[in-house]
């Protein structure tokens, strides 16, 4: 049945080669290392996000937290602030992590770089954070989560932002 509907859609589906169900087995890592690989990547961050933004509540909240999800983001590698927070006590990722900031809404966006421009203008760009500091961090702009939640055809704009500032992490 879901060949059928695979078809429809003009995909075509994938079937192994003989044998390759061996070859893929012996590829695939034990349990253990998956184990093992899970605690070096919680211990060691990839990278560091802030979101910048005001605390999302309820389906807000549930969006956000799916966010974190589908980035595949452990606890130490993000932290969720406020635009009233102080920008130049934000603690650096340790050296060689790279990090981009992204923020929820334009007034968020315009309070962390000092830009004037209405988030629809600011949305696709690199923007810095104005942190005070010598120390440059991307700033990517989006939608508030809670528009989001109302406004389900934002929530594609949303992925490109996400898809954004993965790029401009993995280009750092």
């Amino acid at each position: 049945m879901h060949s059928s509907f695979l078809k429809e859609m003009g995909i075509t589906e994938w079937t192994p080669r003989e044998g390759s169900p061996v070859a893929a087995a012996i590829d695939q890592p034990s349990a253990t290392e998956k184990i093992a690989e899970a605690v070096v990547s919680t211990n060691n961050p990839r990278a560091h996000w802030w979101f910048f933004g005001n605390l999302p509540q309820g389906d807000a909240k549930i969006l956000f937290q799916n966010v974190i999800r589908v980035l595949g983001l452990s606890s130490n590698e993000w932290s969720w602030k406020s635009p009233s927070d102080n920008l130049g006590q934000i603690q650096l990722p340790e050296s060689g992590i790279p990090a981009v900031a992204f923020a929820f809404g334009g007034p968020t966006v315009q309070k962390i770089t000092g830009e004037r421009d209405p988030l629809t203008q600011l949305r696709e760009t690199i923007l810095v954070l104005n942190t005070g500091n010598d120390d440059e961090i991307p700033v990517v702009a989006s939608f508030d989560l809670a528009q989001l939640v109302t406004k389900s055809k934002d929530k594609a704009m949303l992925w490109q932002d996400l898809l954004l500032a993965k790029s401009v992490l993995q280009n750092s």
